[in-house]
Protein backbone atom coordinates (compact mmCIF):
# COMPACT_ATOMS: atom_id res chain seq x y z
CA UNK A 1 0.00 0.00 0.00
CA UNK A 2 1.23 3.42 -0.88
CA UNK A 3 -0.28 6.39 0.90
CA UNK A 4 -0.21 9.36 -1.46
CA UNK A 5 0.01 13.05 -0.59
CA UNK A 6 -3.79 13.24 -0.70
CA UNK A 7 -4.12 11.04 2.39
CA UNK A 8 -1.11 12.49 4.20
CA UNK A 9 -2.19 16.09 3.60
CA UNK A 10 -5.76 15.35 4.67
CA UNK A 11 -4.61 13.83 7.97
CA UNK A 12 -2.12 16.69 8.57
CA UNK A 13 -4.75 19.35 7.86
CA UNK A 14 -7.27 17.64 10.14
CA UNK A 15 -4.76 17.57 13.00
CA UNK A 16 -4.02 21.27 12.45
CA UNK A 17 -7.75 22.05 12.41
CA UNK A 18 -8.46 20.02 15.53
CA UNK A 19 -5.61 21.66 17.45
CA UNK A 20 -6.89 25.17 16.71
CA UNK A 21 -10.68 25.00 16.46
CA UNK A 22 -11.23 25.85 20.14
CA UNK A 23 -10.83 29.55 19.28
CA UNK A 24 -13.37 29.36 16.45
CA UNK A 25 -13.48 28.26 12.82
CA UNK A 26 -10.07 27.77 11.19
CA UNK A 27 -9.43 29.12 7.70
CA UNK A 28 -7.86 27.00 5.00
CA UNK A 29 -5.50 29.89 4.28
CA UNK A 30 -4.12 29.60 7.82
CA UNK A 31 -3.71 25.82 7.53
CA UNK A 32 -2.09 26.28 4.13
CA UNK A 33 0.41 28.74 5.53
CA UNK A 34 1.28 26.68 8.62
CA UNK A 35 1.52 23.30 6.88
CA UNK A 36 2.91 24.45 3.51
CA UNK A 37 0.06 22.84 1.58
CA UNK A 38 -1.40 24.49 -1.50
CA UNK A 39 -4.62 26.36 -0.72
CA UNK A 40 -6.38 25.05 -3.84
CA UNK A 41 -5.39 21.49 -2.90
CA UNK A 42 -6.79 22.00 0.62
CA UNK A 43 -10.03 23.33 -0.86
CA UNK A 44 -10.42 20.11 -2.86
CA UNK A 45 -9.66 17.92 0.17
CA UNK A 46 -11.98 19.85 2.49
CA UNK A 47 -14.79 19.64 -0.05
CA UNK A 48 -14.56 15.85 0.23
CA UNK A 49 -14.16 15.94 4.01
CA UNK A 50 -17.26 18.17 4.25
CA UNK A 51 -19.31 15.85 2.01
CA UNK A 52 -18.35 12.97 4.31
CA UNK A 53 -19.40 15.02 7.38
CA UNK A 54 -15.92 15.08 8.94
CA UNK A 55 -15.80 18.89 8.88
CA UNK A 56 -18.35 21.69 8.87
CA UNK A 57 -17.91 25.02 7.16
CA UNK A 58 -18.92 28.48 8.33
CA UNK A 59 -19.22 31.22 5.73
CA UNK A 60 -18.50 34.91 6.01
CA UNK A 61 -16.14 37.01 8.11
CA UNK A 62 -14.73 34.90 10.91
CA UNK A 63 -15.70 31.78 8.99
CA UNK A 64 -13.70 28.68 8.30
CA UNK A 65 -13.87 25.02 9.23
CA UNK A 66 -14.54 23.08 12.41
CA UNK A 67 -14.71 19.34 13.03
CA UNK A 68 -18.00 17.71 12.05
CA UNK A 69 -17.90 15.47 15.10
CA UNK A 70 -15.72 15.01 18.15
CA UNK A 71 -12.05 14.24 17.54
CA UNK A 72 -12.32 10.93 19.40
CA UNK A 73 -15.05 9.84 16.94
CA UNK A 74 -12.92 10.44 13.82
CA UNK A 75 -10.34 7.83 12.84
CA UNK A 76 -7.42 8.09 10.45
CA UNK A 77 -9.19 5.50 8.28
CA UNK A 78 -12.26 7.79 8.12
CA UNK A 79 -10.10 10.68 6.89
CA UNK A 80 -8.19 8.66 4.31
CA UNK A 81 -11.26 6.94 2.89
CA UNK A 82 -13.20 10.23 2.74
CA UNK A 83 -10.63 11.79 0.39
CA UNK A 84 -10.91 8.80 -1.95
CA UNK A 85 -7.62 7.28 -0.90
CA UNK A 86 -7.89 3.51 -1.39
CA UNK A 87 -6.48 1.33 1.37
CA UNK A 88 -5.54 -1.59 -0.83
CA UNK A 89 -2.27 -3.46 -1.31
CA UNK A 90 -3.60 -5.95 -3.86
CA UNK A 91 -2.69 -5.54 -7.50
CA UNK A 92 -6.29 -6.00 -8.60
CA UNK A 93 -8.04 -3.55 -6.32
CA UNK A 94 -9.52 -6.39 -4.26
CA UNK A 95 -11.43 -7.89 -7.20
CA UNK A 96 -9.57 -11.24 -7.20
CA UNK A 97 -8.68 -10.69 -10.84
CA UNK A 98 -4.95 -10.08 -10.47
CA UNK A 99 -3.94 -12.01 -13.56
CA UNK A 100 -6.72 -10.62 -15.75
CA UNK A 101 -8.31 -14.01 -16.35
CA UNK A 102 -10.66 -13.92 -13.37
CA UNK A 103 -8.10 -15.70 -11.20
CA UNK A 104 -6.29 -14.24 -8.21
CA UNK A 105 -2.50 -14.20 -8.15
CA UNK A 106 -0.61 -16.53 -5.83
CA UNK A 107 -0.13 -13.79 -3.23
CA UNK A 108 -3.64 -12.29 -3.39
CA UNK A 109 -4.68 -13.66 0.00
CA UNK A 110 -1.50 -12.28 1.59
CA UNK A 111 -2.18 -8.76 0.29
CA UNK A 112 -5.85 -9.05 1.17
CA UNK A 113 -4.94 -9.91 4.77
CA UNK A 114 -2.53 -6.97 4.81
CA UNK A 115 -5.39 -4.71 3.70
CA UNK A 116 -7.49 -5.93 6.61
CA UNK A 117 -4.65 -5.25 9.09
CA UNK A 118 -4.06 -1.75 7.64
CA UNK A 119 -7.74 -0.85 7.91
CA UNK A 120 -7.84 -2.28 11.43
CA UNK A 121 -4.73 -0.28 12.42
CA UNK A 122 -5.87 3.02 10.86
CA UNK A 123 -9.33 2.55 12.38
CA UNK A 124 -7.79 2.18 15.82
CA UNK A 125 -6.12 5.60 15.71
CA UNK A 126 -8.40 8.53 16.47
CA UNK A 127 -7.81 12.15 15.65
CA UNK A 128 -7.88 12.84 19.40
CA UNK A 129 -4.96 10.44 19.91
CA UNK A 130 -2.95 12.30 17.27
CA UNK A 131 -3.81 15.64 18.90
CA UNK A 132 -2.75 14.34 22.32
CA UNK A 133 0.55 13.12 20.85
CA UNK A 134 1.25 16.56 19.34
CA UNK A 135 0.46 18.32 22.61
CA UNK A 136 2.69 15.88 24.51
CA UNK A 137 5.52 16.75 22.10
CA UNK A 138 5.09 20.40 23.09
CA UNK A 139 3.47 21.77 19.95
CA UNK A 140 2.68 25.42 20.60
CA UNK A 141 -0.69 26.69 19.48
CA UNK A 142 -0.83 30.45 19.06
CA UNK A 143 -3.58 32.03 21.14
CA UNK A 144 -4.55 34.63 18.55
CA UNK A 145 -4.64 33.81 14.88
CA UNK A 146 -2.14 35.55 12.67
CA UNK A 147 -3.95 37.94 10.41
CA UNK A 148 -2.15 39.17 7.34
CA UNK A 149 -3.35 42.57 6.29
CA UNK A 150 -3.66 43.34 2.63
CA UNK A 151 -3.20 47.03 3.42
CA UNK A 152 0.29 48.26 4.18
CA UNK A 153 0.90 49.88 7.54
CA UNK A 154 3.31 52.37 5.89
CA UNK A 155 1.87 55.88 5.45
CA UNK A 156 0.70 56.84 1.99
CA UNK A 157 3.02 59.40 0.42
CA UNK A 158 1.36 61.65 -2.11
CA UNK A 159 3.49 62.63 -5.09
CA UNK A 160 4.64 66.24 -5.35
CA UNK A 161 2.76 68.11 -8.03
CA UNK A 162 5.06 70.12 -10.23
CA UNK A 163 3.60 72.98 -12.24
CA UNK A 164 6.24 72.94 -14.95
CA UNK A 165 5.93 72.31 -18.68
CA UNK A 166 6.26 68.63 -19.57
CA UNK A 167 7.65 69.06 -23.09
CA UNK A 168 9.78 71.39 -25.19
CA UNK A 169 6.66 72.61 -26.99
CA UNK A 170 4.87 73.38 -23.71
CA UNK A 171 8.01 75.19 -22.51
CA UNK A 172 7.99 77.33 -25.68
CA UNK A 173 4.28 78.09 -25.26
CA UNK A 174 4.82 79.05 -21.60
CA UNK A 175 7.74 81.33 -22.52
CA UNK A 176 5.69 83.03 -25.25
CA UNK A 177 3.05 84.17 -22.74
Amino acid sequence: MRLTTKGRFAVTAMIDLALRQSSGPVTLAAISQRQQISLSYLEQLFGKLRRNLLVESTRGPGGGYTLGRKADAITVADIIVSVDEPIDATGCGGKSNCLGDGMPCLTHDLWDQLNAKMVEFLSSITLQKLIDEQLAKGVVIESTPQIRRAISSAPVVKPIRVNAPNSVFALGAAAAK
